[in-house]
């Protein structure tokens, strides 16, 4: 059975909602590690906001973690974070690959 091309609307929409969902989770993984840095090391909101962002953000840590709870908090985050970027990017490309692949008529097999 022949698949009709998308168009320009469909992948746009696909794109976005993509793109909503990578927005939705870096928001949870922020409130995450809010929590986390504000729970663990008793960080202010605003300290913990930072942390958390610049972890996710792919910079590391702004304050050193001091409690053994902390540093365990702050070692996993830092990797959950280092795989939602993949995750996110992955996401976020996925409609574009699957245009490139309509332009060059892959087809799927069932």
């Amino acid at each position: 059975m022949a698949h009709s091309r998308p168009t320009s609307h469909h992948f746009i929409r696909r794109l976005l909602i993509h793109f909503a969902a990578s927005l939705a989770l870096l928001a949870g993984s922020l409130g995450i590690g809010i929590w986390g840095y504000q729970h663990y090391e008793h960080m202010s909101w605003t300290n913990a906001f930072v942390n958390a962002a610049m972890l996710l953000g792919g910079m590391g840590p702004v304050d050193r973690p001091v409690t053994l709870a902390g540093k365990v908090f702050a070692g996993i985050f830092a990797l959950y974070a280092g795989l939602l970027f993949m995750v996110c990017a992955a996401l976020v490309l996925t409609p574009v690959l699957h245009r490139v692949l309509h332009r060059f008529h892959v087809e799927e097999r069932s």
